[in-house]
């Protein structure tokens, strides 16, 4: 499972299984590096995706099903694909999430829940019989290019006095954003490889991303 006093690089592949057999293999494997199978490589490749992910990576391999509904068989299936990490939606009924949560513990899945577009993460985690393994502070990708939208590490104080979770930031992080994540308290920066040309923040797929991943690997240490 993760561990609090951990610093973690989440790299999420949200292109096509091409795109992560060709560039998987020049990530050097670190217990500090979680492979994530973002959520439109999801919706492109299915489960099987995750399955590859699983082939090629021995470590961490987190699903961003984004699950709003019908938590248990969602959880039962990312887990026998290899998934050892998953999400949920904090704006789910708080029934899902309770489930998410119960059977991703009972299965060895870390449960994650994703506060995009939640006004008040510390309110959700209050009205669950048992908090995550991880809360997601994310912003969006469709917010990334909206000025003054960042992401909101006043949260992480307010959930860590409360509850002992590992925060994650996620949405437009680069090493200088990776660094303003660590130095406001959160445990594992989410880094999108994105395709050359678009508007969004993150290691582009034309660069060295297992030379630009330990870059990440050093700041955030």
């Amino acid at each position: 499972m993760l561990e609090h006093n951990t610093r973690y690089l989440q790299l999420a592949f949200n292109d096509d299984l091409a795109s992560v057999q060709r560039i998987l293999p020049s990530i050097v494997p670190s217990d500090r590096i979680l492979i994530e199978a973002g959520t439109p490589f999801i919706k492109r490749e299915g489960v099987r995706g995750i399955r590859a992910i699983r082939n090629k990576w021995s470590g961490h391999v987190v699903a961003d099903i984004k699950t709003t509904d019908g938590a248990l068989d969602e959880v039962k299936m990312l887990h026998a694909a290899g998934a050892t990490a998953a999400t949920v939606m904090g704006s789910s009924p708080v029934e899902t999430l309770d489930l998410f949560i119960e059977a991703c513990n009972r299965l060895g899945v870390a449960p994650m829940i994703d506060m995009l577009g939640v006004p008040d993460p510390l309110r959700v985690v209050r009205e669950l019989r048992a908090p995550p393994a991880v809360v997601v502070l994310h912003r969006g990708r469709d917010e990334e290019t909206t000025r003054g939208k960042v992401i909101q590490y006043r949260h992480v104080k307010r959930v860590k006095s409360k509850y002992d979770v590992i925060i994650s930031a996620a949405g437009g992080v680069d090493l200088r954003e990776a660094r303003s994540a660590i130095f406001n308290g959160a445990n594992i920066v989410v880094v999108n490889i994105v395709r050359p040309g678009t508007p969004w923040q993150g290691i582009r797929s034309d660069q060295d991303v297992g030379a630009i991943a330990r870059q990440f690997l050093e700041t955030i240490e």
